[in-house]
């Protein structure tokens, strides 16, 4: 008999007694709890009804791939973690690790009304036209199922947005999630030399990107929240990844873009290989790219705009000539995020963005040029974490255009 999950390392307890394994100590997410129920106190609301599966892994742990389907938590004021109304198959992952108190399931039917299943745990919690917040902003509420929820609950309750009730605490990370980004990174280097290493003429890039998912797999890592992005010779222009396998050619490009997750924990990284001759326009965009990147590390302090690295993203590429061909934004926060992105934005790093640095956050910066009339491309990126004096950059791999 299984007596408990081992690999979390921390177990804790639920209000009502319920031993459960949790990724970080108790009163880690014990003081989550009372954060968010003291926003909830502070906004006159008198529920979160909790949509994101980020959140849901912040405050109590609960980690599944549920929220594809109508999954919604109940956190109240008084910091508790009332209840969870969620799909059969995620209901012992929710009693063993999650500080959820009470889980209610909902089965699939012709008839299946998992809102009105909600709207009844509300009433019998007494919260019956009372303000609640509902997390808006997630791939956890699709338009279906928030107008269902607007529908079914919106005669009984007032219903406001509370996406940034969660996410916000979310952008400054504890030291003890640090040391998760910090093992990631560690998988994402390890990720990037693997991939580097199985470049050559002739092979698909596929087997560059199962190289380092590879990596990160046998380094005990998760699968990543996306990607890798694996783009080549003509590709390799492109902001995003490209379905269907190509094969390298004797004179060609790679822009790998990928993010190593740990525990969910997500960190990336871009870098750019080359197959033969090099030409001169490609090593002065390369060149361009790795001073804009020192530059915005450098500026990276606490208490400055955030939009000013952007500022200096596109003031550096614009000196070298390259407007027309960088992008009109440098990177964005990271955390811990599901499918189907890595990026835990908002924040995006934009110009006029005004969310000020501070200590404990975790961004990712990536300086990319692609060029159309050319086809060359051109992209250096790496995360780091705002510290009181210069950033920490968690990447062992210094910006380089790699050569094969």
């Amino acid at each position: 008999m299984f007596a408990s999950d081992t690999s979390l390392g921390h177990s804790g307890k639920t209000d009502s007694g319920r031993t459960v394994a949790l990724t970080f100590p108790e009163n880690e997410y014990r003081r989550r709890l009372q954060r968010t129920g003291q926003k909830l106190c502070d906004s006159g609301l008198a529920a979160l009804l909790v949509f994101a599966q980020e959140s849901h892994l912040y405050l109590t742990g609960f980690d599944t791939a549920g929220y594809v389907f109508f999954q919604c938590g109940i956190i109240t004021p008084d910091g508790k973690a009332v209840a969870l109304l969620t799909r059969r198959p995620d209901q012992s992952q929710a009693l063993r690790a999650s500080l959820y108190e009470n889980v209610h399931i909902w089965y699939n039917a012709n008839d299946a009304d998992p809102a009105a299943d909600l709207a009844a745990i509300l009433k019998e919690l007494g919260l019956e036209g009372k303000r609640l917040g509902v997390e808006l902003a997630t791939y956890g509420l699709t338009g279906f199922n928030w107008e269902s929820v607007r529908k079914t609950l919106g005669s009984h309750f007032t219903l406001e947005d509370g996406s940034a009730i969660v996410r916000e605490q979310r952008l400054i990370k504890s030291e003890a999630e640090l040391g998760l980004v910090r093992r990631s990174a560690q998988l994402a280097d390890d990720a990037v030399e693997a991939m580097i290493r199985s470049v050559q003429p002739g092979v698909l890039d596929s087997s560059i990107t199962a190289a380092g998912v590879t990596a990160m797999l046998n380094g005990g890592g998760d699968m990543p929240a996306a990607g890798p992005m694996v783009n080549t010779g003509p590709r390799a222009i492109y902001g995003r990844g490209f379905g269907s396998a190509r094969h390298l050619e004797n004179v060609d490009q790679i822009v790998l873009e990928l993010a190593a997750s740990y525990r969910r924990y997500n960190v990336c990284t871009e870098h750019t290989v080359t197959i033969g001759a090099v030409p001169p326009k490609q090593k002065h965009m390369h060149a361009a790219t790795v001073e804009a990147l020192e530059k915005v590390l450098q500026a990276a302090r606490p208490g400055e705009p955030i939009g000013r690295l952007d500022d200096i993203h596109r003031s550096t590429l614009d000196h070298f000539g390259y407007e027309r061909a960088r992008f009109s934004a440098c990177g964005y926060s990271l955390g811990a995020t599901f499918r189907p992105s890595w990026m835990d934005a908002p924040p995006m790093i934009y110009s006029g963005n005004p969310i000020l640095l501070e200590p404990g956050m975790v961004l990712f910066v990536h300086i990319m040029l692609g060029d159309a009339e050319s086809g060359l491309a051109a992209g250096v990126g790496e995360t780091f974490v705002i510290r009181d004096g210069e950033p920490e950059r968690l990447s062992r791999i210094r910006p380089a255009l790699h050569r094969i």
